[in-house]
């Protein structure tokens, strides 16, 4: 049998990815709790991923998951949003959804810890 072209992932890699998907299954769960409706879960563009979009009322929000081991401050997790590639990926999903475009948009972040509360953190940063 040929071998595959692609490169079997790391198990670090895997990892690191299933604690992810599971984080984002978390933060789900917490939007919901708080009267949010998850309308999308790590929607793909071609310029990045979102890993949740919600509408709280007449804001569309998007959402990245941040999970960091308990030591890492969430300044420094925040740090490290990549803020241009979430906002072009937003950008992108409103050009697939024209039907949300007069709505108020909200950018958030969602820090996850082993052994802490999730912190939601509401319009964490702007577009511009």
């Amino acid at each position: 049998m040929p071998r595959s072209r692609e490169k079997p992932k790391a198990e670090r890699r895997v990892l690191a990815e299933q604690r992810g998907h599971r984080g984002e299954t978390l933060a789900a769960w917490l939007l919901r709790a708080k009267l949010y409706r998850v309308i999308a879960q790590r929607f793909k563009t071609p310029v990045g991923e979102i890993d949740l979009v919600a509408e709280q009322g007449r804001t569309v929000v998007f959402i990245e998951v941040k999970w960091r081991r308990r030591g890492a401050p969430e300044a420094e997790a925040l740090s490290a949003v990549n803020r241009k590639r979430i906002v072009r990926a937003a950008q992108y999903w409103l050009s697939r959804h024209p039907e949300q475009a007069d709505r108020d948009l909200r950018f958030d972040v969602i820090f996850l810890a082993p052994g802490r509360w999730p912190r939601h953190l509401v319009n964490a940063f702007t577009a511009f």
